[in-house]
């Protein structure tokens, strides 16, 4: 796509960083070795919009499958928006999605502009922020009849696929794999009851996905996390989970771990609202890619 000395293309595989830098810069904290998960994700679905061969202007269109796709990453450089650059890339992904349900957690100011391309909102996901030492909550820290334990990979792909609208277990398997990440599951009687993953992030660390069964395992899952964490990092850790509100049991575990809001997103579907557990969703893997 070229207009004006725009062009609009996918990303090759060494320019997804520039999309995780820039959201550095607006502040979205993303983490440390994410590109690769991302790409791994979609490898066709991250797009860039150059101006006289300089890059201005990124987004990610991650189409999981036919059905189901995900936007992230919309992102102009503050002096080129308002000149309708990211309006024409916004475009060029909404029509890499066609026929997709399409998803995204955008910023709450933004809701009508998402609905005049066909959005609905369906919740709101709240960024929480604590700083924190598992040793102020060692008599919070026990599961339910349930064992914490390192993932297993021959159970974790049919637990996960619950909880996300498509497969996606290869980027699944990466975002746990990641040099940064600690992954840890919850089980009991043999089954996956809880799963959860920490990684490093440009402040801090992040939590996410966390899935639990009830709130007790989901609070002990995220504690045991953080406590990898401080094997490795002296004083307490910064942490942040992403949560969805309408999960009023993940909220309470948040605050419960003294955390508190830092912003929030409007998640927002074009099409039907997928049947997720959302009870058992205690944090989310990313607002960049759902």
């Amino acid at each position: 796509m070229e207009k004006d000395n725009f062009v609009i293309r996918a990303m090759h595989k060494s320019e997804v960083d520039i999309a995780i830098n820039w959201a550095a810069q607006e502040g979205w904290n993303p983490g440390d070795c994410d590109a690769l998960s991302y790409y791994c994700a979609d490898p066709h679905g991250f797009l860039i919009g150059l101006l006289n061969n300089q890059p201005i202007a990124v987004i990610s269109a991650i189409k999981y499958d036919t059905a189901f796709g995900f936007i992230g990453f919309y992102i102009v450089k503050p002096e080129f928006r308002g000149q309708g650059y990211g309006y024409q890339i916004w475009q060029a992904a909404m029509a890499y999605l066609s026929g997709c349900n399409v998803g995204l957690d955008g910023v709450v100011t933004q809701q009508d502009n998402y609905r005049k391309s066909g959005f609905e909102l369906a919740y709101r996901n709240i960024r929480y922020e604590g700083v924190l030492e598992t040793a102020h909550f060692k008599n919070q820290s026990q599961p339910d009849g349930a064992t914490i334990c390192e993932v297993d990979e021959d159970l974790i792909e049919g637990y996960e696929t619950q909880f996300f609208p498509a497969q996606r277990a290869r980027f699944n398997l990466q975002w746990r794999a990641q040099s940064n990440a600690c992954a840890l599951n919850l089980k009991k009687s043999g089954k996956i009851c809880g799963y959860g993953v920490i990684r490093a992030c440009q402040t801090g660390y992040k939590i996410g996905p966390l899935y639990a069964d009830c709130a007790q395992n989901a609070k002990a899952l995220a504690l045991a996390l953080i406590s990898e964490v401080e094997k490795n990092v002296a004083g307490p850790v910064t942490v942040f989970i992403d949560t969805p509100e309408q999960n009023s049991a993940a909220v309470a575990v948040a605050e419960s771990l003294g955390m508190s809001i830092a912003f929030e997103t409007a998640r927002m579907y074009t099409g039907k609202f997928p049947d997720l557990p959302i009870g058992q969703t205690f944090g989310v893997a990313s607002f960049e890619i759902g």
